[in-house]
């Protein structure tokens, strides 16, 4: 078996598969005398894979070998291979040097050349170059010129393949007329060429002038003549091919058959050897007329007979290939099988090498062989398995998928059996994940970390060291008991425990609040298993939900649903929990209803079992929509009293305790598992706490009570205890070192404090100090996104600007980046002031956002709050604010604030009731189909949500994920920061599988504004080239078409324009011919993909272009 792989910008390569045969020599006329001439010095007027293989022959003969280049093939592994190589063709376009026959005869001469192979392609079927080769005294390794002219005239070649007798020829003509005597269809070929150039069938008259041209003016590129010839086209047929060779003896023998009815664009795909359920009489009849054929011309040297069989066994003489073919090397390699020979490979890529879009882009051939058809093509699966090329797309995954095919293995094909099997196109997409990551680390070594750094600082060159953990499952946690029990068994179980539960939140709002979200699932990973083993004894761990979600798509290029099923893997023990925004889901806007049940569906499936569900204005509709959808679910509902204010002071009366026990009565008879305080801004003072809490545990004596808070002011500890002694079941805690300031209260400091009382929390302080200290480092490898760069201690005015623990942090950074830390109490008194005129709201995502887009908006004016009361109809507010003030989120508390909003509004419409009941409900089979037709079939339910969710973010992180591969392998300083050269490093990309990667160097800036950086991986070289996006601004680039944009027409191969066929401001209809591209001597039609006027066209013909490149714009 033969296999051709090649880039996917040409045709698809030759796959071939042969078994032992025999051979037969015809019986041989009379010795002619023969002058011997010894060869010492061969050219190769050719390129690539068969100059190789010239070259290497020689060599084994003792013979001295030429090589010849063009200019774009300075760098072509053919030119190194020989002994002597020199330039021809310079100036010439790159097709055109390799057909310059006074430069090659010249480099012939000068050069003392005895003999010049022709190679296939080019001039190998030129009898003018054959000509010119005698007429130089150089021997051509061939033909004589005069069988090359017969044989490579196809239409001289078929007359004299009726001169040989008893051969059927399809009817061929010039003539225009040809078409109305014999009808439709028809095709062109070319008259001096094959290769499938110059070749194109016509179905009906429309098609005529199109197809003519088209064949002409590849004809005229490929073989330097564009003569055509027409001939009746058969449908169906096999096409099958006869090798034969002459010596100058004129002995004339066969080798048997090839069967090369598989192929694509009249290019031959697969070669089978024999022929699979061939006639036994008819292989006979093929070979006797290919021999009869070779003898009446006299033909001397390699050469290929072809015909077409029709599904009534009459074959049809098609052609003479007067030359080496691509799938020689089958006949050799049936030769070597007979004679026990090891089979080769031949290839002519190497690492580094440049794939040109202006030549075949054969990679490398490969022959397998076995007693029958399926067993030739096993060896070839396992071959094409094992090949690992990178930097170029193959077709490899199209020739497995042909080589698994029933049809192909067990059955008869035909020229039709690639168009009507259109499932061998459903390409397994490639992983390439070790090429992937050696882009990223080389995009991060050039252009610095792809996710935004608020502060210049490097992340920790420390590892956090994993603390020992034991062998074994972990122990038993409160999660069996909800396994068993179900919420409301667990609620109850919750409720009788005794001592106070801890929830941790160190894996999701301790890093929000102090980190910017920013910690990635590799580090949560690492320290899971000492969480599950020590800390079993937890009410639940926080890891999911909220900000995490998008963060993790947006910023960390990791799936937010992998992390759950990861952590749920390495934490099979403690409950976990999500922060779910009602009726927002974990989005920052409305979504149909069934996408929230949808949402919480999947999460529960993937682990989660706890659900926090929170309204930024406590607005009861949006509220009990997300709890309906958790408790759905299966979920554990844990519904949230978002607390803001100060129920002991007197002063403050619009967030009353009467407030929140009405909230509170409504979210229980609503059917909540859990009730839970939401404290975001650390507002619960110790006697608020006692207040609020006492409050809710004499309402709800049965009811288990849970409290959050942050640690802004510094009382969070002092807080959380006077919860406990009110009554409350569990509070909110972050490990020590992830504690503090905008984060939660210290857990260390809960458990020392309540250790030995009535509150004990039954958890280790040794284990904490552990944990601690793994987070302590870990923390390091954040340091780009560290509040404390900027921010150095909580501050107590929060209690006068009420804002949350993660935002404060925000704002803080981006008072800083924006030059304004020196203002950030101005800030913040904004902040309070923006709260005021938004009548006091509630301030949690989204709302705090609301508050805090209007608190910027005045800083950044420099208006104040009478001003912006006053101005309120003229002034241009954030589109959140309006938005609010229109009823996207909900309704606050107490309404909305009036003048204000109606003098911001003005005419503007107004959402009546809950934001979400109105919209239609979300067709997931729609979307998921969408996604498969984007993304490929590897669309999961998971994936599904995630662009229900963030459609736009799911795009662009499945776009980096395609080009980067699966960053969240790499460990969190590479990750950042990418490796220092001469840095070594593992990467486990799954079990069992581990990448060995030193960094090596990093190249200059070339002519395409990249750098090429250099990498071992596995012990072998890599490069790759990356865009310098600095120096990239400061060049011109050719536009590219976005994927998205449905107008815009990009390139679909690399290639040169040959015409444009359309003009500026011209109407198109949808499938109308736009421009033809030429692209490895082949030239393709590039279409419109819709109906519209070309608003602006970016080519000219001969313009050159990349895969991509915009060729122009249309408007519907």
């Amino acid at each position: 078996m033969l296999l051709q792989v090649g880039g996917m910008r040409s045709a698809l390569g030759l796959l071939a598969v042969r078994r032992a045969c025999c051979l037969s020599r015809s019986n041989h006329t009379s010795p002619r005398t023969l002058e011997y001439k010894p060869i010492k010095k061969v050219m190769v007027a050719n390129r690539g894979e068969i100059a190789i293989r010239v070259f290497r022959a020689c060599t084994e003969l003792g013979i001295r070998t030429v090589a010849v280049y063009s200019e774009q093939d300075t760098g072509q592994m053919h030119r190194q291979k020989a002994d002597e190589a020199y330039l021809i063709g310079k100036g010439l376009p790159p097709v055109a040097a390799y057909l310059d026959i006074p430069d090659i005869i010249k480099v012939a001469k000068e050069n003392d050349v005895d003999a010049i192979h022709p190679g296939y392609g080019f001039l190998s079927e030129r009898s003018d170059f054959a000509q010119a080769c005698a007429d130089a005294g150089v021997r051509f390794i061939g033909p004589s010129p005069e069988v090359v002219r017969k044989m490579g005239d196809k239409v001289e070649a078929r007359a004299i393949a009726i001169r040989a007798g008893k051969l059927d020829t399809l009817f061929f003509s010039f003539l225009p007329g040809f078409s109305n005597t014999y009808g439709f269809p028809i095709i062109f070929k070319a008259a001096y060429g094959g290769g499938g150039r110059g070749m194109r069938v016509v179905k009906e008259y429309e098609e005529l002038e199109e197809n003519y041209q088209r064949a002409y003016s590849e004809a005229l590129a490929a073989f330097g003549n564009g003569a055509l010839f027409v001939e009746k086209f058969v449908e169906r047929p096999r096409h099958i091919e006869v090798q034969i060779l002459g010596d100058k003896y004129g002995n004339i023998i066969h080798l048997y058959e090839r069967d090369c009815s598989i192929q694509r664009r009249h290019q031959k795909v697969v070669e089978m050897a024999p022929a699979v359920q061939l006639d036994p009489h008819l292989r006979d009849r093929l070979t006797a007329d290919s021999v009869n054929l070779a003898r009446q011309v006299g033909y001397e040297n390699a050469g290929t007979v072809e015909f077409l069989v029709d599904k009534h066994g009459r074959h049809y003489f098609i052609e003479v290939n007067s030359r080496l073919q691509v799938e020689h090397t089958i006949t050799e390699s049936v030769l070597h099988v007979i004679k026990g020979y090891e089979l080769p490979h031949f290839a002519s890529a190497f690492q580094g090498a440049v794939i040109s879009p202006h030549y075949d882009s054969l990679l490398v051939k490969v022959i397998a062989s076995g007693n029958d058809l399926p067993a030739a093509a096993a060896k070839m699966n396992r071959a094409l398995a094992e090949f690992r090329v990178r930097g170029v797309k193959t077709n490899i995954p199209f020739l497995q998928n042909v080589l698994s095919n029933d049809q192909f293995l067990y059955g008869t094909v035909d020229t039709q059996f690639i168009d009507e099997n259109q499932e061998l196109f459903n390409l397994k997409p490639v992983q390439n994940r070790a090429q992937k990551l050696l882009h990223y680390l080389g995009h991060v070594m050039v252009n610095g970390p792809t996710t935004p750094i608020p502060v210049k600082a490097k992340p920790s060159s420390i590892d956090p060291v994993i603390p020992p953990i034991p062998l074994g499952e972990p122990p038993v946690g409160f999660r069996e008991v909800l396994l068993r029990e179900g919420p409301e068994g667990f609620a109850k179980a919750v409720r009788a425990h005794k001592g106070l539960l801890l929830m941790d939140t160190t894996f999701r709002d301790a890093h929000q609040s102090l980190l910017a979200t920013r910690v990635r699932t590799h580090d949560l990973k690492q320290v899971a298993p000492f969480v599950a083993h020590n800390f079993s004894n937890l009410f639940s761990v926080e890891n999911w939900g909220g900000a995490t979600f998008d963060v993790a798509m947006r910023f960390l290029c990791e799936c937010p649903w992998k992390r759950l099923q990861e952590l749920r893997a390495l934490l099979p023990n403690v409950p976990f929990q999500m922060l779910l925004r009602g009726a927002n889901a974990v989005g920052y806007t409305n979504y149909p209803d069934n996408a929230v049940f949808k949402f919480c569906e999947v999460a529960k499936e993937n682990g989660m079992d706890i659900f926090r569900v929170f309204d930024s204005l406590n607005y009861l509709p949006n509220l009990m929509l997300g709890m309906e959808a958790a408790g759905a679910a299966g979920g554990v509902v844990e519904a949230s009293i978002s607390y803001t204010g100060d129920v002991s002071d007197p002063m403050r009366q619009k967030y009353s305790l009467d407030y929140y026990l009405k909230l509170a009565d409504e979210l229980v008879r609503a059917g909540t598992h859990i009730l839970n305080v939401k404290d975001m801004a650390g507002l619960l003072k110790p006697e608020s706490s006692r207040m609020l809490i006492g409050a809710l545990r004499d309402r709800f004596p049965d009811m288990p009570i849970h409290v959050h808070t942050h640690d802004t002011a510094g009382a969070g500890v002092a807080a959380m205890l006077a919860c406990a002694e009110a009554g409350a079941d569990i509070v909110d805690v972050a490990v020590d070192s992830m504690a503090g300031m905008t984060s939660q209260p210290s857990m260390g400091a809960i458990v020392a404090c309540t250790k030995g009382t009535k509150f004990n929390t039954g958890i280790s302080l040794e284990n904490v100090y552990d944990y601690s200290e793994y987070w302590e480092v870990a923390r390091g490898l954040y340091a780009p996104f560290d509040c404390t760069a900027t921010m150095k201690s909580g501050n107590a005015d929060v209690y006068e600007n009420e804002i949350p623990g993660g935002q404060y942090t925000n704002l803080h950074f981006q008072a800083h980046s924006m030059g304004l830390g020196h203002k950030f109490k101005e800030v913040k008194k904004s902040y309070t002031e923006a709260n005021k005129l938004l009548g006091d709201l509630i301030k949690v995502t989204p709302s705090s956002k609301i508050v805090g887009d209007l608190a910027q908006f005045m800083v950044q004016n420099s208006l104040t709050r009478a001003e912006v009361e006053e101005r309120a109809d003229e002034l241009s507010f954030p589109l959140s604010v309006v938005e609010f003030l229109q009823g996207h989120i909900g309704i606050p508390h107490g309404g909305f604030p009036e003048p204000f909003r109606s003098k911001v509004l003005k005419n503007m419409p107004r959402v009546e009731g809950r934001p979400g009941a109105s919209l239609p409900s979300m067709d997931f089979q729609a979307l998921e189909k969408q996604l498969r037709e984007t993304h490929g079939d590897d669309i999961t339910p998971e994936d599904v949500m995630s662009a229900a969710m963030y459609p736009k973010v799911f795009q662009e992180f499945k776009e980096f994920t395609h080009q980067f591969g699966p960053v969240d392998c790499l460990n969190t300083r590479l990750f950042l920061d990418g490796p220092k050269i001469a840095e070594e490093f593992e990467v486990e990309l799954e079990r069992g599988k581990t990448l060995h990667i030193k960094a090596l160097a990093l190249g200059d800036l070339n002519k395409a504004g990249q750098r090429e950086v250099f990498f071992e991986l596995n012990g072998a070289l890599r490069s790759v080239l990356v865009k310098d996006t600095v120096a990239m601004k400061e060049m011109h680039f050719h536009p590219k078409a976005l994927k998205d944009v449905r107008g815009q027409v990009g390139a679909p191969m690399p290639g040169k324009v040959v015409e444009v066929k359309v003009k500026q401001g011209q109407t198109v209809e949808k499938g109308q011919p736009l421009c033809v591209l030429s692209a490895m001597k082949m030239e393709t039609v590039v279409n419109s993909p819709l109906s519209g006027t070309v608003v602006k066209i970016y080519v000219n013909a001969d313009s050159s272009l990349e895969g991509d490149d915009l060729i122009l714009e249309i408007t519907e």
